[in-house]
């Protein structure tokens, strides 16, 4: 929730407020008489809700024009409740104007006058993700909608009755729509009351510290950083996320949180992914500047800003999975700049995709040594190897996961995901833009991010004869078989540094932050104080 001024807000306030203003002078006959029976708790309601509603309308600028993007449709369904409002009136100011013409419906709808604003600013609410004027909304919907309906039926009496099985089945419909109403809207409500709670309590929990989404320059694109921390001057890490192009800067707050005690965190949209992507489109819709040397230079540029900023000559890496090839590859070329580096399901050989194959091979033997039919995931393997789509590496994964069970089954990252406090509409975009990629066979995803992936696929850390000039951790899943753990294992005793640890977080897979989020950062604060 961000204060500010909302001209959307006014917007809609005017509309509700101009035909009220022209009603006082013409109010329908006898409407005096009714007014005076109105039940005084639904008129408590009422005027609740609109001194909550009014007032938060204005001092929000969440309510205000974002651009056509996910929550636009809300936003336009909004405002054509308002126009239909606006119609209402006016057929009303066109009638005879007595009570029969005020209670009227409106194509269809009962007490529009009423009941078209309230579901206006609630869906107002739920483009903002405000919960104020959520709770204003149904608090005011209580009130004017039931008093309303209460003149309504003053006015038409009782309604004449159906017959016996058409009252049954138009009641079962509508409690079928009121259910579904409640558990959608419910929902809507549920999480972003929890939202705006997250967003709430982070600004008191940084108060004194650094708490930011912003885009910082990096070469020569606008790219988008989040900064969390209780103390500027604490050590810095740099968090990367994996993929290539699969940003987690908006879930990944939730582990994030339980290092900025001791350390300020940075996490990073990288380029050509998320709201980095988004922010540079109209001047790169293809992904024509990303190479692995130029994530690889603004990763650097990311360090100088950091180390600029908070006054720090170096900062700690930490990447996961993909993430973990691009940090590890920059700590080797910049040692003077890295205090650390955290490898977190740490990619080791990627060359022609030899994680996969390695957890392949091991789901077949165990598969075999069962005595269990092998044709379906060994066909799966021939189809990935002649075609190393995403749409068949998934499909061979599924297959090859059943022999690798991830025992462990804490899920610490879905609802804080869901209720993120930094999410936005273009996270949701480039998610959507993932899925369609893995379960719809689009590809776009797949141009976007094709030279990393060729340079990823090409990688054999075996062969690079690895020299850390830096501590060096490498934190997994014991069960995760995406970077195979064996491999991880192998090259830590490989490689050179002046202290390598390898720790495993016992029946978790290949992103144990996400199940065991405690546990997985107490190990690595354990490192680095070590």
């Amino acid at each position: 929730m961000n204060f500010g001024f909302s001209y959307i807000g006014l917007i809609w306030l005017i509309m509700l407020t101009v035909p009220n203003l022209i009603w006082t002078k013409n109010q329908p006959k006898d409407y005096d008489k009714y007014s005076s029976n109105e039940n005084k708790i639904l008129l408590a309601f009422e005027r609740c809700g609109q001194v909550i509603v009014t007032t938060t309308a204005l001092i929000f600028s969440d309510f205000n024009f974002k651009g056509f993007n996910f929550w636009f449709p809300v936003l336009a369904v909004s405002f054509i409740l308002m126009v239909l409002y606006e119609l209402s009136w006016i057929r009303y100011f066109r009638s005879e104007k007595t009570m029969q013409d005020y209670y009227k419906s409106f194509i269809g709808i009962p007490v529009a006058g009423a009941t078209l604003p309230v579901i206006a600013f609630f869906l107002l609410g739920i483009y903002s993700g405000n919960i104020v004027m959520l709770a204003g909304t149904i608090i005011l919907g209580i009130g004017h909608i039931g008093i309303h309906k209460q003149h309504e039926k003053e006015v038409n009496g009782p309604k004449k009755k159906k017959k016996l099985g058409v009252r049954i089945v138009t009641g079962f419909f509508k409690a079928i729509c009121i259910i579904l109403a409640v558990l959608i809207g419910g929902s809507f409500v549920f999480c972003i009351a929890v939202r705006n709670y997250r967003q709430i309590s982070r600004a008191f929990t940084y108060k004194n510290g650094v708490n930011e989404q912003i885009y910082v320059q990096l070469n020569d694109q606008q790219e988008y950083i989040t900064v969390s921390g209780k103390n500027t001057s604490n050590p810095v890490i740099i968090s990367l996320h994996g993929g290539p192009g699969a940003p987690s800067t908006f879930s990944d707050y939730y582990w994030h949180d339980y290092l900025t005690d001791d350390y300020t965190v940075i996490a990073w949209d990288e380029r050509g992914c998320g709201r980095t992507y988004y922010k540079n489109e109209k001047a790169d819709p293809d992904n024509k500047t990303l190479t692995f040397e130029q994530q690889m230079s603004d990763l650097d540029a990311l360090v100088d800003y950091a180390r600029n900023r908070f006054g720090q000559d170096k900062v700690i890496i930490m990447g996961h999975s993909y993430g973990s090839f691009l940090g590890s590859r920059y700590v080797l070329a910049h040692p003077e700049k890295v205090s650390a580096y955290i490898g977190i399901g740490q990619v080791v050989n990627e060359k022609d995709y030899a994680g996969e194959v390695y957890s392949y091979e091991d789901a077949l033997r165990i598969a075999k040594e069962k005595g269990d039919d092998t044709s379906e995931m060994e066909a799966a393997y021939k189809t990935f190897m002649s075609d190393m789509s995403l749409s068949n590496l998934i499909a061979l994964r599924k297959l090859v996961e059943v022999y690798h069970p991830v025992t462990e089954t804490a899920d610490a990252s879905t609802f804080p995901t869901i209720t993120s406090p930094i999410a936005g509409v273009n996270d949701l975009r480039w998610f959507i833009l993932e899925l369609k990629t893995a379960f719809a066979g689009d590809t776009r995803f797949e141009q976007l991010q094709k030279p990393l992936d060729d340079r990823l696929m090409s990688f054999n850390g075996f062969e690079t004869g690895d020299q850390y000039q830096m501590p060096v951790l490498f934190i997994s899943g014991s069960c995760d078989w995406t970077c195979p753990v064996g491999l991880m294992q192998e090259y830590a005793e490989q490689i050179k540094a002046p202290r390598v640890k390898v720790s495993l977080i016992e029946g978790c897979g290949h992103s144990p932050m996400g199940q065991l989020p405690v546990q997985f950062t107490n190990e690595i604060k354990a490192f680095l104080k070590g």
